[in-house]
């Protein structure tokens, strides 16, 4: 039975019942549609923020000073609105389970779609014990003698706890985690600002002066123009890690209570996203401190002092060396909490990313079996495997293990968005072919497909380079090799494999691409539900402080 006859079979609930249509094989009642509009913005939030941008950007500044590091977080967070540009165009178009991962197999080809969701599902469940690991390294802050084991046993407990939970109970949690995180960019914007001004103890009015002393581009005592070009590079490759978004927004679409219009919302909000939290965070880090301090170099390193404190966040280190003594222990208390977040996000879209192979046919189908909360179970227990990787920091300083995890997750990234931007293309191709016309669509993105192929071509080559150092004289390493290119061999092996043994089509010809699909039954479930005036976070705050005369003023109008 093919996952599309399966799916077909979902009963859609009554208006009044809040669950939305389960997206589901004979399984159990598979999925629940049940996150909500605040809860999917602060989704997006939870997994793209996380430690690489308040921890390892330090590393990106130590490469390139500060405008280099301004420079290259620009440029990519450019890429990726072009990324989102297209992905919310099919995305609101088609908001099922899985997301990105199954329109590539619908819409591209068997092959392409396999190659997306193994790429996608080692991403995010790499990116787990990443996220432990970077919790030892905050905790070590206060004390350097926290048994590693214990922090990952406690973290592994408790995204199983959290994830093991209704999607309702998950999505509230994640709201209230992520809206920590922007309290705490908030308040280092601030602290930013109001320090560089002399607001501090010391009554320093440093400004800028870090973008001039030691200068703006890092070169290490190497005042040539190539050294700087390949700090920007180094930079550049950092940001691939830290500035994700539209993917995690594609995989909570399944699960959307109101799908088109939360999942349309929160794909326009991702650019101001970009601006604030990217680019504002690579401004703040490159005035507060600067590219040469020693701690930085330490964590570059990968030395043992590099290995504790030093491999904490560029804030908490500026705000020591500015004697603020209160300030750190709050950051550092709500980076924990970040840090925390985003681990849990990754546990989230790994299982669902497995689930959607599992409907699809490329992974055993008892995947796919949920819980009557709405659940997939074994997708989630193959899934908290991952997080053990956290351990190897027993044997390994933790700054070494993070910089492993980072290059193996910055080619995944690499992976995920050329599969979106090549998905597009052939969408592009198919509405054209078929005479759909593109301005009926929920969002039209701009520039298409040109935009497209720009981003694809741009990634592809970026993610060649990004390895470029070990092929200089005396710098080759097998080690190195492997964590940085791994995961494209992965991709181009899983793809060919998959479609060569099953006989598939490289691509689907545009005029056999399906695009009615699922758009039917997802239409057909929006019209069950009952009106909603928009006003969904006004409510929840109106329950939280109950507001008699805001309610009553509501109920009137």
């Amino acid at each position: 039975m093919s996952a599309l006859s399966d799916e077909k079979k979902v009963a859609l609930p009554a208006p009044d019942e809040g669950v939305a249509h389960s997206e589901s094989s004979r399984h159990h009642e598979g999925l629940h549609r049940n996150i909500g509009s605040r809860q999917i913005q602060l989704f997006a939030i939870g997994g793209s923020i996380g430690t690489a941008l308040f921890v390892s950007i330090g590393s990106a500044l130590y490469s390139a000073g500060p405008a280099g590091l301004l420079l290259a977080f620009t440029i990519y967070c450019c890429l990726l609105a072009l990324v989102n540009n297209a992905m919310a165009e099919m995305g609101t178009y088609m908001p099922i389970s899985g997301g990105f991962v199954r329109l590539a197999k619908h819409w591209v080809g068997e092959g392409f779609g396999f190659m997306a969701g193994v790429n996608f599902y080692l991403y995010e469940a790499l990116t787990i014990p990443f996220e432990i690991t970077a919790l030892n390294i905050v905790l070590s802050y206060w004390r350097d003698d926290i048994p590693i084991g214990a922090v990952c046993a406690c973290a592994i407990v408790a995204y199983f706890v959290i994830n093991v939970s209704a999607v309702k109970y998950y999505g509230e949690a994640e709201f209230w985690l992520s809206s920590g995180k922007v309290l705490l960019f908030l308040i280092l914007f601030c602290f930013t600002f109001i320090t560089m001004a002399g607001g501090n103890p010391k009554k320093d009015a440093f400004g800028f002066r870090n973008w001039q002393n030691p200068g703006p581009f890092s070169t290490k005592g190497d005042q040539s123009s190539l050294s700087q070009f390949q700090g920007f590079l180094s930079a550049l490759f950092y940001a691939s890690l830290i500035i994700v978004g539209p993917e995690y927004i594609s995989m909570v679409s399944g699960e959307a209570r109101r799908p088109t219009r939360d999942i349309k919302k929160a794909y326009k909000t991702i650019y101001y996203r970009f601006a604030f939290f990217f680019i504002g965070g690579a401004l703040c880090v490159g005035i507060l401190i600067p590219s040469n301090h020693p701690t930085l170099a330490a964590l570059a390193a990968g030395t043992g002092e590099g290995s504790g404190t030093a491999a904490a966040s560029p804030y908490v280190i500026a705000m020591k060396e500015l004697n603020v003594s209160v300030l750190p222990h709050l950051v550092n208390a709500l980076l924990f909490t970040s840090i925390f977040s985003a681990g849990n996000t990754y546990v989230y879209c790994a299982t669902r990313n497995l689930y959607s192979l599992s409907l699809e046919g490329q992974v055993p189908r008892f995947f796919s079996y949920c819980t009557k909360n709405g659940v997939p179970i074994y997708c989630l227990l193959v899934t908290m495997l991952f997080p053990c990787l956290s351990l190897l920091g027993l044997s390994n300083s933790s700054a070494v293990v993070i910089d492993w995890f980072v290059n193996l997750l910055t080619s995944g990234a690499y992976v995920n968005f050329a599969v979106m931007c090549f998905t597009y293309i052939r969408f592009y191709k198919a509405c054209k072919v078929q005479g759909l016309d593109r301005s009926s669509l929920p969002y039209r993105g701009w520039f298409q497909p040109y935009s497209s192929w720009f981003v694809l071509g741009a990634l592809i080559v970026i993610a060649l380079c990004s390895g470029y150092t070990m092929f200089l004289p005396g710098k080759f390493s097998v080690d190195f090799f492997m964590t940085n290119y791994v995961m494209l061999i992965i991709a181009a092996v899983s793809y060919l494999g998959w479609t060569l043994v099953k006989r598939a089509k490289f691509v689907i010809g545009s005029g056999d691409v399906d695009l009615v699909w699922l758009r039917p039954e997802v239409l057909e479930y929006e019209e069950t539900l009952p009106h909603d005036d928009g006003l969904e976070i006004f409510t929840k705050a109106r329950q939280l402080f109950s507001c008699g005369k805001w309610r009553k003023n509501t109920t009137a109008a």
